[in-house]
């Protein structure tokens, strides 16, 4: 059995129907929306599987244009005053039956006037609405197929639209994750090799001034730095540092006293 029958009237907005019967196909299974023209199999009769599956479906959409109350049948008489005008038996059954009836306001269409409706259906007038304009159609559509998501469970179960956003999301999520985890990746590498070298092994909170391959005395402290470095021979000696290892930095060189001739 459907879950949405889609009722309209023909020679008013009847294109609109189809558009929105397609489209509820499309997003929740063509098994799941009835629309006549569609759903009626060759040789089965109408009367009785219209009223079947008005019986047994969960929402009734009363697509309704501006000469919905207008439309004449072959007598010359408003069709909407006949007792077997179909349009009219469709929804009496849905009421009848306390089924959901969403009437679909087309275009120029106005709230249906209570007075202009025959007394079996005046409860019509009184179903929230929703509209659908052409120039808005993808919108419109869009609102009325997670509305109908939103209150029947079971076309939620199968709502195309919602899985394919989910996959988008759980994609969206996967590449952000992998993306993350690159960044991560490098920046640890980069700090590795930052790290590596002639200082040896850091540990504890590195907030101070970090110093990356030293090649000689490093003060990182407060105060003077003493670097008196002494040379004999070949100029070459033992470098060494003396104070409280902070501030300023001080080279002192130092060379042997050249011993005079008299000395030799």
């Amino acid at each position: 059995m459907p879950d949405v029958f889609v009722n309209y009237r023909t020679g008013d907005e009847e294109s609109a129907a189809a558009m929105i019967a397609r489209e509820l196909a499309r997003r929740f299974g063509r098994e799941r929306i009835f629309f006549a023209s569609d759903s009626i199999e060759l040789g089965h009769r109408f009367p009785v599987e219209l009223i079947k599956a008005v019986e047994g479906c969960e929402a009734l959409l009363a697509v309704i244009g501006p000469r919905w109350t207008e439309v004449r049948g072959a007598d010359g008489r408003p069709a909407l005053e006949a007792e077997q005008d179909w349009t009219r038996r469709e929804i009496q059954t849905a009421l009848d039956r306390g089924i959901l009836v969403v009437p679909v306001l087309v275009g120029k269409a106005t709230r249906i006037d209570r007075a202009v409706l025959p007394e079996d259906l005046r409860e019509l007038a009184d179903c929230q609405y929703r509209r659908f304009d052409h120039r808005n159609a993808d919108a419109d559509l869009t609102a009325l197929g997670d509305a109908l998501a939103r209150l029947l469970p079971g076309l939620g179960d199968v709502d195309r639209d919602a899985r394919a956003a989910r996959e988008r999301a759980d994609e969206k999520s996967r590449r952000r994750s992998a993306q993350d985890g690159g960044h991560i990746r490098m920046r640890t590498r980069d700090v590795e090799q930052r790290v590596r070298g002639g200082i040896g092994n850091l540990n504890g909170n590195l907030s101070g001034t970090f110093v990356n391959e030293p090649q000689g005395p490093v003060n990182t402290g407060r105060g003077h730095q003493y670097n008196a470095p002494h040379f004999q021979g070949d100029n070459t000696g033992l470098q060494f540092t003396a104070g409280d290892n902070s501030g300023t930095v001080h080279q002192r060189f130092e060379r042997e006293r050249r011993r005079s001739d008299d000395e030799r």
